[in-house]
């Protein structure tokens, strides 16, 4: 009897484990530009690490980062993001409706992801 106990355990852990590595496997990878909340949320899903990175919300509103590490994220509150004239963004007023990020990848070359609610799906609610 001892040794059908035994016999049975390998089949179950083999089960638990692919189950697992399944789940894993189907965990949908969120996007590059999302929100949480009233924080912007930017990142780096490449494996080459950013420099000079320059956010940008509707066009009007403009953040910087020094850099982003490889599989980074930049998170900023959206009243951080303000206009040449030093105007934040207002939350209560407005709402994110495009996102420009630029920056430049480790051999050089640009970075460039937008995001546009007339032009994709709706902004990822981080959280929700």
């Amino acid at each position: 009897m001892i040794k059908v106990l035994q016999v049975l355990k390998v089949p179950i852990a083999c089960v638990v484990v692919g189950g697992a590595v399944l789940l894993a496997g189907c965990h949908a990878e969120l996007p590059p530009i999302r929100q949480k909340g009233a924080w912007l949320v930017v990142e780096n899903q490449t494996t080459s690490a950013w420099t000079n990175v320059s956010v940008t919300l509707n066009a009007y509103y403009r953040g910087t980062s020094p850099a982003l590490a490889a599989g980074g994220r930049l998170e900023a509150p959206l009243a951080n993001f303000v206009t040449g004239f030093g105007q934040r963004f207002n939350t209560a007023r407005e709402h994110v409706s495009r996102v420009e990020v630029r920056a430049t990848d480790a051999s050089g070359q640009p970075v460039t992801l937008d995001w546009d609610e007339h032009a994709g799906p709706p902004l990822v609610q981080e959280g929700k």
